[in-house]
């Protein structure tokens, strides 16, 4: 534990609108971080998932240590205790700079640093709440390609940072502070140390595998499978086939060593194919594909199926309502969840709840209704009897010890479960990020809409929207019929290629 610096508060004049400007470049403030160094978009830095984008371009070392810096005092503002900061990183060439930079700023601020180093991103915020954190840090760009990278922040519960916490930081980091965060940042000798505990990164893999330890312990809960696992050269490589194979599992691996240069290349949950031929190569049971941050999973089953987060929430919904262990019967999904499973769930007397797409969306429709399940149909799914954020190692050892307490193959649970409707993605990229964040203002984007809507009327819906994480475009659309599915796929990526695009 890091020993408490007394706080010495300074008069600085306040603007109109309540905030502070920073101090003269002059001070022994100003020399701990490189003011002039950063350049910002015009657009928030805070996406859905952070603070995410392209390295050497959004995202730099200067940046990144303002991050810190601001983010470690607007943390201190909201601390009940003295504490440090838990950060953790996946796989890329580029985290352990950000790493470097961000504690910078943390020590900067005074703040105690401890350094997991390669952790999934649900370990990182395990070890936050669990641990006397103030907050925590993942470096990871998920799913995205290597040459991106990400900056996620935890309060110290474990979850993310709330809407005024983002706002505040990035505030400060444009220029001005509010008068709370002002009054934590003074002129100061009392520095924070920085740690490497690799060590408590066991007590996140203890929390993954003991849940699931049977009654019987001679008797492993997986013994008798075959599971093949895509790590995605990311943040599992270590963690996840351990916990399979002391769980009685045959583990077979792809992608398994850390590798900042092919991390998500062609792999993992956004590439699904090496994992399907592999399960039906080696007549394996069922198969797991995890993104770079190991936060979300999706499953491949014995025919080589790919099985999205639809179905696991279904099949995991399933076995809480029959424990009488699921609120309401309701689950928190997002608008992307197909309406097949909507209408399955409805079936059986449930309820979906749909959120805007991004987990933080559904934890606070979890938090408001009491539910206990909820998650995408990525892969990143929350369950909250067993982890407050969303977890693909957690969630891919559930999945499998539903297919052995069942009794059936992963296959004959989805034959009997539901069909799906017709549902086509597809990705625009779109560079330039004003457009991209302002799609919305563009009239022929918006016309072709209206116009796919008034076709399908009720047999299908259409969603348009920026990726959060990517540079990118969404475009979803789902139907009754798969003929229209397609013919407003491909009109809708056409109009937007041609006007936002171009």
């Amino acid at each position: 534990m890091i020993a408490s610096s007394a706080q010495r508060s300074t008069d600085r004049p306040a603007t109109a609108n309540g905030t502070t400007p920073l101090p003269a470049l002059g001070s022994s403030l100003s020399s701990a971080i490189p003011w002039n160094l950063v350049s910002l978009p015009d657009t928030p830095l805070f996406g859905t998932d952070g603070v995410r984008g392209h390295v050497g371009e959004l995202l730099t070392a200067p940046l990144a240590m303002q991050l810190g810096f601001w983010a470690g005092h607007s943390l201190k503002t909201e601390a009940t205790h003295t504490g440090p900061i838990i950060i953790g990183q996946d796989s890329r060439n580029s985290s352990d700079m950000l790493v470097m930079a961000l504690a910078s700023g943390f020590t900067a601020a005074g703040l105690e640093v401890w350094n997991l180093g390669l952790c999934p991103t649900a370990g990182v915020a395990h070890l936050t709440r669990m641990t006397e954190a103030i907050g925590g840090v993942m470096v990871s760009a998920s799913h995205n390609p290597p040459e991106d990278n990400g900056i996620k922040f935890f309060d110290a519960a474990g979850t993310k940072l709330s809407p005024h916490l983002q706002a505040q930081i990035e505030a400060a980091i444009r220029g001005q502070m509010t008068e709370g965060l002002a009054a934590t940042v003074t002129p100061s000798n009392q520095w924070g140390r920085y740690y490497l505990r690799s060590e408590l990164v066991d007590q996140y893999t203890d929390s993954l595998y003991r849940p699931l330890i049977p009654t019987r312990p001679e008797v492993p809960l997986l013994q008798g499978m075959r599971i093949v696992l895509d790590l995605a050269w990311g943040a599992a490589v270590h963690i996840a086939p351990a916990v399979f194979r002391r769980l009685g599992a045959e583990v077979i691996c792809l992608h398994d060593r850390p590798d900042g240069d092919r991390i998500n290349v062609n792999c993992g949950s956004t590439h699904l194919q090496t994992l399907q031929e592999t399960v039906i190569a080696y007549g394996a049971d069922l198969g797991f594909a995890f993104d770079g941050d190991a936060d979300r999973a999706l499953a491949v089953d014995a025919k080589g199926r790919a099985i999205n987060g639809d179905y696991i929430l279904y099949f995991w919904g399933q076995h809480l309502r029959q424990a009488q262990q699921l609120p309401g019967n309701t689950i928190i999904s997002t608008v992307m969840a197909n309406l097949g499973f909507e209408r399955a769930w409805q079936a059986q007397g449930g309820t979906l709840v749909r959120t805007p797409v991004g987990d933080q969306h559904v934890f606070a429709a979890m938090v408001a209704q009491g539910a206990m399940l909820g998650g995408e149909q990525s892969g990143h799914i929350l369950c909250h009897h067993y982890s407050i954020t969303g977890d693909g190692i957690l969630t891919a050892l559930h999945l499998a010890a539903l297919v052995q307490h069942w009794n059936q193959s992963l296959a004959e649970m989805v034959d009997s479960s539901f069909q799906t409707y017709p549902q086509r993605l597809h990705n625009v990229r779109v560079g330039d990020r004003q457009r991209r964040l302002n799609w919305q203002q563009c009239e022929a984007v918006q016309r072709a809409i209206a116009q796919a809507e008034a076709d399908m009327g009720d047999r299908g819906r259409v969603l348009v929207r920026a990726s959060g994480t990517e540079p990118l475009i969404r475009i979803m659309v789902e139907a009754a019929d798969a003929n229209l599915v397609n013919h407003w796929t491909e009109r809708l990526a056409s109009v937007v290629e041609t006007h936002l695009a171009a």
